[in-house]
């Protein structure tokens, strides 16, 4: 690999910071939204001004890159070329997740930016929080950092958090993912299990590893859905430098760069900050 990846993760800090400012600028805005066309998902179906906006200033950024290394690009707001197949590298882009939380001003929302190998490896992961002023990073065999600084991470909690997007009584399945919750609670000698939501997929998995011992997952299901690569690509980068578990449902490898469309509905997700077995 010809590029430097301290440099390109360098410009994807500064990307995501530029966007970060975009959006605390509109925090306390009220914000036209507007509907997406062609998507059914409840968390996916909105999108603002200034998800546009974001995209604008990290494409920004991130171009002269992708000229000078033919690195591809795949974002959420912009239409999937298939260029991620014919190059080496792509750059993930979710340019403001978690879009409903903005809108209802809660805390939950990130700028999330990933360099991909082709087979899906990631390479460097950066999420942006603009509610805390925190940035996370990470580079495939260099470390993960919070705030520029190594980041170590320490499960301080007696009780298991299962770090959700909406609430357990509303999401399907939910008596198998008790069962699967308390099965963890006990192995672990936990006092019980509390549950977070309402956050994007990005910063539910930095809340798994910010509230442990927590899990988040996602069953495998045949309905378009479950989040898309770029909710996943950053973080899954950062799991990987910690040595902690950012698979698909089974434990396998997460389908980083999947072949028929973008949602990681087909194998389910399944994030942790113990090294444990279903």
């Amino acid at each position: 690999m010809n590029m430097d990846l301290n440099s390109l993760c360098n410009i994807a800090i500064e990307a995501a910071l530029t966007a970060g400012k975009i959006i605390q600028k509109y925090m306390d805005e009220d914000i036209v939204v507007e509907n997406k066309e062609g998507i059914t998902s409840y968390f996916s179906q909105v999108v603002t001004e200034v998800d546009r906006a974001c995209e604008t200033a990290i494409l920004a950024l991130l171009q002269p890159s992708c000229e000078e290394f033919n690195i591809a690009l795949l974002s959420e707001e912009m239409d999937d070329d298939g260029s991620r197949f014919r190059e080496n590298h792509f750059w993930c882009i979710d340019p403001m997740d978690g879009t409903r939380a903005f809108i209802n001003k809660q805390p939950g929302f990130s700028v999330s930016i990933a360099l991909v190998a082709k087979d899906g490896t990631p390479f460097i992961g950066v999420v942006f929080d603009p509610c805390t002023n925190t940035l996370y990073h990470a580079i495939k065999e260099k470390g993960a950092y919070k705030n520029g600084i190594p980041w170590v991470i320490k499960n301080t909690n007696d009780h298991l958090t299962y770090v959700t997007d909406r609430k357990l009584e509303d999401t399907p399945k939910a008596n198998e993912i008790r069962v699967i919750l308390h099965k963890k609670e006990a192995q672990l000698h936990l006092s019980g299990i509390k549950e977070m939501h309402g956050a994007g997929a990005v910063i539910n998995a930095i809340r798994v590893l910010e509230n442990g011992p927590a899990c988040m997952l996602k069953f495998p299901k045949k309905e378009n859905g479950g989040g898309s690569i770029w909710d996943y690509a950053a973080t899954a980068c950062i799991f990987q430098e910690l040595g902690l578990k950012a698979t698909n449902f089974e434990g396998g490898q997460l389908d980083l760069n999947k072949r028929d469309g973008t949602y990681m509905n087909h194998q389910g997700i399944f994030y942790s900050n113990l090294v444990f077995m279903k």
